[in-house]
């Protein structure tokens, strides 16, 4: 890699799969409009995990679903298995609003805990422009209405913190592993697991599961967000973590909004001043901390030992 940790190639795969994530998360709307999130959710995991399975095998890379390199396969059940079930959970209970802003704090605790865990040192390079993205991503998403229930708010925090636990973790592991593509896909087939018992607990407790008549469109949006939010955006941002300290590559998370607001736009949602002002707040801020990558200096991640 460069002397930047921030090489170019790192900060182009973060930037596309923050946009998988935004565009991704829009695709979803039409998705979650028929199907229950409960059931979508393994439906979207079984398409991501098929694809990289596939790929991988094609590739002659044995995903490590069993053995001494299964460890950092199972933090598929950590992210995207616990921590969205948590988020869906807490959904129920509080805005949608008020759900994002909670998980703006995501790249904030990365930052902590990546310092703690990771010892990387993050420089006034990484933290100003941080705190000046969080700003602006308040801007893009505060909404004066955005309420919710105290149990609510607890459910997507722990949804936050298992989604920052899993990106230091695996930061900590992904160096030893032989194969990314690998890693993604038994990661996914772990949390598609992980889905489809919660599927069928959901539905023994009588737990409304079972979708109605779903459209063509509802079928290409299922497939096509199954791809982006979970296949290619995990695959991406893996492979930039891989060499990249999880403190710089969180900051991409940030732009997650605003790809989903542009993708909103062009489906013909449109935006006030202060969303854009805020807009363009993020993307200088993660220019920024692109730009001036080598700010942070952090050492070089290795394979924990056990």
């Amino acid at each position: 890699m460069s002397d930047s940790p921030f090489a170019r190639r790192h900060a182009v795969a973060l930037v596309l799969a923050a946009a998988c994530w935004g565009v991704g998360a829009v695709v979803s709307k039409q998705a979650v409009a028929e199907i229950p999130p409960l059931t979508l959710l393994p439906l979207q995991l079984a398409v991501s995990a098929g694809l990289l399975l596939v790929l991988a095998l094609r590739r002659g890379e044995r995903p490590p679903i069993t053995g001494p390199g299964s460890r950092i396969a199972r933090l598929g059940l950590l992210n995207p298995g616990l921590a969205y079930a948590l988020s869906l959970l807490g959904l129920a209970l509080i805005t949608a609003s008020l759900s994002v802003l909670l998980w703006a704090l995501e790249p904030v605790l990365i930052l902590v805990l990546a310092a703690l865990v990771l010892r990387e040192r993050p420089g006034a390079g990484l933290v100003l422009p941080s705190g000046a993205a969080l700003l602006g991503l308040i801007l893009v998403l505060y909404d004066p209405s955005a309420t919710g229930s105290l149990p609510g708010v607890a459910l997507t925090l722990a949804g936050v913190a298992c989604c920052a636990v899993y990106s230091v973790a695996t930061r900590r592991w992904l160096p030893g592993a032989d194969s990314t593509l690998g890693v993604v896909a038994a990661q996914q087939l772990y949390a598609l697991g992980f889905a489809v018992v919660l599927l069928v607990v959901a539905a023994a407790a009588g737990v409304a599961v079972a979708p109605g008549a779903v459209s063509s469109g509802g079928v290409v949006s299922i497939v096509a967000s199954g791809l982006l939010y979970y296949g290619l955006a995990y695959w991406l941002y893996l492979s930039a973590l891989r060499d990249v300290p999880a403190s710089v590559a969180a900051v991409s998370f940030y732009l997650i909004p605003v790809f989903g607001l542009g993708a909103g736009f062009v489906a013909g949602e449109r935006l006030g001043t202060g969303q854009w002002m805020g807009a363009a707040i993020v993307v200088g801020a993660v220019a920024a901390i692109t730009i001036r990558g080598s700010a942070v200096a952090g050492p070089p991640a290795t394979p924990a030992s056990g």
